[in-house]
Order: structure tokens, then C-alpha cells, then sequence
């Protein structure tokens, strides 16, 4: 199975969520999630863990005990001899090769990272539902001319789909050239086709339902189904989709700026271009790699744990 197959198989099954679930019970379909998700370990750590990060992101630069860019202590340290400052009462994590506080850098690196994934994953979103809508409305009641712009519009995804993310980003970034925007962009281009496909899937699924049938015979509108009708109930897997998308964008967003791709400021804390410098100065002093790439995968995982606790929530044949 190819790489694009299992890609789409994968969001083609999240999109049948919200059916199969509605059908399987008459009680409201997130009133019964919210339900699961209280009693759900992973989801509560997974809440816990963004929220710390939320809260660090806003208030990092207020309780940050010193300026992350300010190179107070630069004649403490020698890298090309290997002299590093580690972990004191000062410096709760060391100083960096230049001298820089790296507690305050991470404190304030967070928010940098959190606003690199939020806007990606916005950008995704607010495209690929676009694109989403127009395809599933096509397909469901558009008719033979519909059919044929929803295949066109789903093609184009799968070839997009059938790309590795990582590599697509990497590609755009490059020819867009080094800059904090053009990660955003690069990261949110490439979660345009996971949005569309899941959206598209999610309104098939709803097209067939009771509410849409009675809306034809009564003669609304087209248009007004779709807006009013079949869109709202496809939303559940998008928010799902949304939370997971957070964790791929930060991880993306990251690896772009270890390859230089991002910020062309390397003074401004970001957890990616902190991982990428301190890498040559691995051998002397790990810590200064480990502080960032620890809080890439613990944030990485908070959004990852909350994203299945709600997908597991959401399909009836993962209910506890």
C-alpha cells in the first residue's frame, strides 16, 4: 500500500466518525465525547500538557528572569574549547555558546513555536475547508457536473497527499526563501489536502442522512443544505483533525528552522533554530540540544494525546 493510500484511508476513516456515531446513538454526539473525555487519562495528561504550554507561551516573556537575547555572561564561555556554563542557581539551565541565559531563551522560544504551529495549522484549516466544502458539496448535491469538479479537486489533493509532508515543506520553504512566514506558509500548504479530504469525506457521509433527504423534498436551496445543514454536522472530525495537525505543524515548523529555513534572526528564541545551534556543540555540552528537543516532544505529544482521546471518543468501536 502506497504512501498517499494509507494517508487517505486514514482521513477517509476519521470522516466517518460522526456518522457512525450519531447513528449508533441518539444522545448528542459531543456531549457523549466530553463525557469519555473526562474519564480519559490520555486526554486529561494531553490537557494538561497544552495547557502548560499555552500558559508558558503567553507569560514566558514576563517571568523570564533574564533578556534572551542579552549576552550577559559571553565571557564565561569558550566553545571552541569546549568551556561551557551548566546548569547553577543563576542559570537554572546553563548558559548557551554565546552567553545567553537558556532558561529565559526556552521560556520565551515557546511562544515563538506555539505561534509558528497555530498559524500553520490555521492556514491548513481555513484552506483546505474551503476546498472541502466546494468538493463535497459538488459531489453530494451537485449532480453529474459536480461529480466530475469533485474528482478534479480530489486528484489534485491525492497527488499532493501522495507527497512526503516534511519534503513538500522543505521544498516551498526553499523557494520561497529563509523567513518566520515562510514557515507558517510551507507547514499550512501542506495540511491543505488532510483538511480537504477529511472534510469532503465527512459532508459524502452526511449527504445520505434523514435531515438532508427531508431538506430536498421541502425544496430548499442547494446552497442553504449545505451551509446549514450538512457543514455543521461534518465539523467534528476537523476539530479532531485540527488538535493532531497542532503536533505535525510544531514538529514541521521545527524542522524547517533546524535547516535554516525559518527566522532569519538567529538571536530571537525559537525552540527549532536553538536545536539547530546547539548541535555542533553536542559533544561538550548535550544539554543545550536536549532543553529544546524536549519541549518540541512534549508539546508534540500533549496535542497527539488529546487528538486520539478525541478520536477514540468520537467512534463508537472504541468506546470503553
Amino acid at each position: 500500500m502506497t504512501t498517499m493510500t494509507k494517508k487517505a484511508d486514514k482521513i477517509d476513516r476519521l470522516a466517518a466518525l460522526t456518522q457512525k456515531t450519531e447513528t449508533t446513538s441518539g444522545a448528542s454526539l459531543w456531549r457523549e465525547a466530553m463525557r469519555r473525555l473526562r474519564s480519559s487519562k490520555m486526554a486529561v495528561i494531553g490537557a494538561v500538557i497544552i495547557a502548560l504550554f499555552v500558559v508558558i507561551a503567553i507569560i514566558g516573556p514576563w517571568i523570564a528572569p533574564h533578556t534572551p537575547t542579552a549576552q550577559t555572561w559571553r565571557g564565561e564561555v569558550f566553545p571552541n574549547q569546549g568551556k561551557f556554563v551548566g546548569m547553577r542557581g543563576e542559570n537554572w539551565f546553563g548558559l548557551d555558546h554565546l552567553g545567553r541565559d537558556m532558561f529565559s531563551r526556552i521560556l520565551v522560544g515557546a511562544r515563538q513555536t506555539l505561534l509558528v504551529g497555530v498559524v500553520s495549522m490555521l492556514i491548513g484549516l481555513v484552506i483546505g475547508a474551503v476546498v472541502g466544502v466546494l468538493s463535497g458539496a459538488a459531489a453530494t448535491l451537485g449532480g453529474p457536473a459536480g461529480q466530475r469538479i469533485d474528482t478534479v479537486i480530489m486528484r489534485i489533493t491525492d497527488i499532493m497527499l501522495s507527497l512526503p509532508s516534511l519534503l513538500l515543506a522543505v521544498s516551498i520553504a526553499a523557494v520561497m526563501g529563509q523567513s518566520l512566514t515562510t514557515v507558517m506558509i510551507a507547514v499550512g500548504v501542506v495540511q491543505i489536502p488532510i483538511f480537504a479530504r477529511l472534510l469532503r469525506g465527512s459532508m459524502l457521509a452526511q449527504g445520505g442522512a434523514d435531515y438532508v433527504l427531508a431538506a430536498k423534498a421541502l425544496g430548499i436551496r442547494k446552497k442553504r443544505i449545505v451551509l446549514t445543514q450538512i457543514l455543521p454536522n461534518s465539523l467534528s472530525p476537523v476539530i479532531v483533525q485540527a488538535t493532531l495537525s497542532l503536533a505535525t505543524a510544531i514538529i514541521e515548523a521545527a524542522a524547517l528552522s533546524y535547516l535554516g529555513l525559518g527566522n532569519p534572526d538567529p538571536a530571537i528564541p525559537e525552540w527549532g533554530v536553538m536545536l539547530s545551534q546547539a548541535q555542533r556543540f553536542f559533544d561538550n555540552e548535550p544539554m543545550m540540544s536536549a532543553y529544546p528537543a524536549i519541549g518540541i516532544i512534549i508539546t508534540a505529544l500533549g496535542f497527539t494525546l488529546l487528538g486520539e482521546a478525541m478520536r477514540e471518543a468520537l467512534d463508537p468501536k472504541l468506546r470503553g
